[in-house]
């Protein structure tokens, strides 16, 4: 079970940071991903981190602007936004798939089976 919270409503340019509680197994097992999805838009894929080697991989909209990590001592994975900008206005969701993937499947919604409640986001301008 995923828990995500942390999100709120945040002035152009400002911060904030997003976590994802995990329950259960351990978020160790897991490759832990963040999604978003603005209104009216499909549900995108936003960063990633792997739990063999600790990679991480983030979507070019985002890139240098948000930072995931994983705490494993505490089963939780984090977003720190920082910049953000009205685009980034939307609902994040936090995922997890259990196994190894490939770059390419770890950007996909397809390969997470597990979701958590989402947390919504607003930048206003």
């Amino acid at each position: 079970q995923l828990q995500a919270s942390g999100g709120g409503l945040v002035q152009a340019g400002g911060s904030l940071r997003l976590s994802c509680a995990a329950s259960g197994r351990s978020a160790s097992m897991f490759l832990m991903g963040w999604f978003r999805q603005g209104l009216g838009k499909e549900r995108e894929f936003v960063a990633a981190h792997t739990q063999i080697g600790g990679s991480a991989k983030y979507a070019d909209s985002v890139k240098g602007r948000f930072t995931i990590s994983r705490d494993n001592a505490n089963n939780t994975v984090h977003l720190q936004m920082n910049s953000l900008k009205s685009d980034d206005t939307a609902v994040y969701y936090c995922a997890a798939a259990y196994g190894t993937y490939s770059d390419a499947q770890t950007i996909q919604l397809r390969t997470y089976n597990y979701w958590g409640q989402g947390t919504e986001v607003t930048v206003s301008s």
